[in-house]
């Protein structure tokens, strides 16, 4: 018998397939989407947030290959065909598995998940992965056990597609109180917010013309708060202000961390 050591770790987080072969349904669907997947940064988040998800014992499964880009990009880039095409094989799908919660570390996913699938066939119950932590939290589920993090300066910066397009402002800020730490807040935050340059598929195009990138100005507020730790709620926002932070030249002294990385790092073993 391998030991746990040696088992290898994809094998601990099953697929809808998997579990819909042992007869069984889990508390909910993982959406890593395609930061999630794909990016070595991103990868981080995801790792994260599974170690959360079983800590916590929560029954949950991810599609694997099965799952596909929501189609945000194309439907922000104006190609609707390309968007529904994409939205009709991934419902498809998760309909085929009867699937009814989702949660998923991304904003884009989320947004379009939430508000876009369910004029297309698919309507689920679709949470941001700061939520379902704040409610783990909550619940008791999951212990703040360690204090790393206590009394250090971080400043939250709202993801457009969660704060401003789904008004979820506080799940976020309420983990980071829950770790101890000093929330310190930009000059512009929550309904005020500031893009960080890669929303709308500006992720994937080159900069238009203009006397300085969105991301920097960001990051300039963000800097203004003097935080140690800048804290992020989605894998392209944190790939803007890790960027910025690069750019001022402010990397070994500031870090860019997501909600479940800071929560992953205090947590009962």
């Amino acid at each position: 018998m391998e030991t746990e050591k040696n088992q290898n770790p994809k094998a601990l987080v099953p697929t809808m397939a998997e579990m819909a072969a042992a007869g069984k349904s889990p508390e909910v669907l993982f959406w890593v989407g395609c930061a999630g997947s794909f990016d070595d940064r991103a990868k981080k988040i995801t790792k994260a947030f599974v170690k959360l998800l079983q800590r916590a014992a929560v029954s949950f499964a991810v599609l694997g290959t099965e799952e596909s880009c929501t189609g945000d990009p194309a439907k922000r880039a104006g190609n609707e065909f390309l968007f529904q095409m994409q939205a009709a094989t991934n419902i498809r799908v998760l309909n085929g598995y009867g699937v009814q919660k989702i949660v998923t570390t991304c904003p884009h996913c989320f947004n379009t998940l939430k508000n876009e699938y369910p004029g297309l066939g698919g309507a689920y119950e679709v949470v941001h992965h700061t939520q379902f932590l704040r409610d783990l939290l909550n619940e008791g589920r999951i212990k703040v056990e360690g204090g790393s993090f206590r009394g250090k300066r971080i400043t939250f910066h709202d993801p457009c597609y969660l704060g401003r397009a789904n008004g979820v402002y506080e799940a976020p800020r309420e983990v980071i109180r829950k770790i101890d730490a000093e929330l310190v807040e930009m000059k512009n935050c929550k309904q005020r917010g500031l893009c960080c340059g890669a929303g709308g598929a500006q992720m994937f195009k080159e900069a238009e013309k203009g006397t300085k990138e969105v991301n920097i100005e960001r990051t300039e507020q963000a800097l203004e708060t003097e935080p140690e730790i800048i804290a992020a709620g989605c894998p392209f926002c944190n790939t803007m202000m890790t960027d910025g932070v690069k750019n001022k030249e402010k990397e070994n002294s500031i870090r860019v961390m997501d909600i479940a990385e800071l929560l992953e790092g205090v947590t009962d073993l």
